[in-house]
């Protein structure tokens, strides 16, 4: 029904990924795999509501407490995750690392610790050392199964009293690492004995593969907590910006929400943000479906063909998210000869795995969010650089 083979031109549309490359990796000709969103066009049902509320033209300030957005939510939770929510628990943001920065602000005092398993989404480390808390990493272990959370080592950094914040990203990014209920509970039930507060980034909850089942944190939660998210990722709409959470004790929503509209004034949102997240929650699973097969086609098409030119690597699909997280450690490859390579030879921008902590050296990670036509030329790019390398 929806043809995600399609190549969509983002050049000139200010795009991050495209417009901007030269920003990070120096040089403006590369083919980009780098910042997390996709090249595909969003669900025909939102761009149909979209033009429905710009046909009507009056653009003025507008409620996201409202009950077709709190019904959409709560209907997307229930229909995805078997998950009941309590709508007075929603609080709306701009972005879910606006809601982070907002929380770690609430639950924390300068100097304070806030864990994280690494390595870590980058913006992580920028919101805590912005705020002036202090990275408490928590090392992920890679094991022949995959990736695992070191409880003990968890434990150990939850049992200190200076760390007052367990920031968990849920699945896990880069790794792609879907955590069980069993899991989840265990991370409750210490973080409710240290009397840790726990804000869980769920932004790629709809983007889980095969067998792994999401379990939304609020189906779990003890104690102090937020879950926070948006649909930007699954259905493409980050430019609208717009994020929102479930904030489980009154108190704490009071206190976010008068941060949010008081100090920051940013309790008006994108009228178009919530015109996209109720087409996207009410109508947009089928093609967020065919869109998820399509990924996971992408990513077995990484894992045959780097394995067929690098049998060593022996590298597998991830979990959950479009992002392929490549452990290139076995191949004994330099990064940054590596990245040399890929950006002056190769004409391609992947990103290097130490952007998302010491733990991500020697990997990279590929955004494999796009046409198949794409991938083909990035695959083929990332696989001759590393040939020219050995």
């Amino acid at each position: 029904m929806f043809d995600f083979s399609a190549v969509v031109d983002r050049h000139g549309t200010w795009c991050t990924q495209w417009d901007y490359v030269a920003d990070r990796f120096g040089a403006a000709d590369l083919l980009p795999f780098t910042i997390s969103d996709m090249d595909f066009a969003t669900a025909p049902c939102i761009i149909d509501a979209l033009q429905q509320r710009i046909d009507h033209g009056v653009f003025g300030y507008s409620r996201w407490k409202n009950d077709a957005f709190l019904a959409a939510v709560a209907h997307w939770f229930q229909q995805r995750f078997n998950s009941r929510i309590d709508r007075e628990s929603v609080v709306y943001g701009p972005s879910v690392i606006y809601m982070v920065s907002e929380l770690i602000r609430i639950w924390s005092q300068p100097g304070d610790g806030v864990v994280v398993h690494t390595p870590a989404y980058d913006a992580f480390y920028h919101a805590i050392e912005g705020n002036q808390r202090n990275v408490v990493p928590v090392g992920m272990l890679k094991q022949t199964t995959g990736w695992q959370g070191d409880m003990q080592a968890l434990e150990t950094a939850l049992a200190k009293p200076e760390n007052k914040i367990l920031l968990l990203c849920s699945p896990q990014n880069p790794t792609g690492k879907v955590w069980t209920r069993h899991e989840l509970t265990v991370m409750a039930e210490l973080c409710a004995r240290y009397d840790v507060a726990v804000i869980s980034d769920e932004i790629h909850m709809d983007m889980v593969w095969g067998e792994h089942r999401h379990t939304p944190w609020n189906d779990v939660a003890r104690g102090t907590w937020a879950l926070l998210t948006s649909g930007s990722k699954s259905f493409n709409i980050p430019a609208l910006t717009g994020a929102y959470g479930l904030i489980g004790d009154e108190e704490s929503r009071t206190r976010y929400l008068r941060a949010l509209k008081g100090r920051d004034g940013l309790s008006s949102p994108s009228v178009l943000t919530l015109t996209a997240h109720i087409a996207a929650y009410q109508q947009g699973e089928p093609w967020l479906e065919g869109l998820r097969a399509y990924l996971q086609e992408n990513l077995q098409y990484v894992a045959r063909e780097l394995n067929q030119a690098f049998e060593q690597l022996n590298w597998q699909p991830p979990e959950a998210t479009y992002l392929a997280w490549i452990d290139l450690r076995p191949l004994g490859i330099d990064d940054n000869a590596l990245q040399k390579v890929l950006i002056e030879q190769q004409k391609v921008a992947i990103m290097p795995g130490y952007t998302y902590g010491r733990e991500g050296k020697g990997f990279i990670r590929l955004n494999v969010g796009c046409p198949r036509s794409k991938l083909e030329q990035g695959v083929q790019r990332l696989i001759a650089g590393i040939a020219s390398l050995q």
